[in-house]
């Protein structure tokens, strides 16, 4: 089973870092919702940053404005996290030329498509 982080997780149903939350765990993915400013989201313990969870992490989508993108990169760098999906809203050249920079395999795209799976069911 692969390891997703969700960064920019929210509580809010309406929001794509749920929607996200949900997709994945939907297509048979570990989650792990990454956000400061969440104790809780779908009943998983969120972390203020990847560089929190004790343990290996897969991949990660970003829902995350791209100024907060270009910083989280640096923590999936150090983390050791290869694959970054770059979602719309989060995809600026910034934050892709930066993943790549650092050895990261951006992915812009939507994740939930990109899983198999529909945002609009969520």
């Amino acid at each position: 089973m692969k390891t997703v982080a969700v960064i920019g997780a929210s509580s809010n149903r309406a929001k794509y870092g749920n929607k996200a939350l949900r997709a994945f765990e939907r297509q048979g993915f570990k989650v792990i919702p990454i956000n400061p400013n969440e104790r809780e989201v779908e009943g998983h313990r969120t972390y203020a940053s990847v560089l929190d969870v004790p343990e290996a992490i897969d991949m990660a989508t970003l829902y995350v404005r791209p100024e907060v993108g270009v910083r989280v990169i640096e923590d999936l760098a150090k983390k050791g996290i290869p694959e970054v999906w770059l979602n719309p809203g989060a995809d600026e050249p910034e934050v892709v030329s930066r993943a790549r920079e650092l050895g990261l395999t951006p992915i812009v795209a939507c994740s939930i498509i990109g899983i198999g799976d529909s945002p609009w069911r969520y």
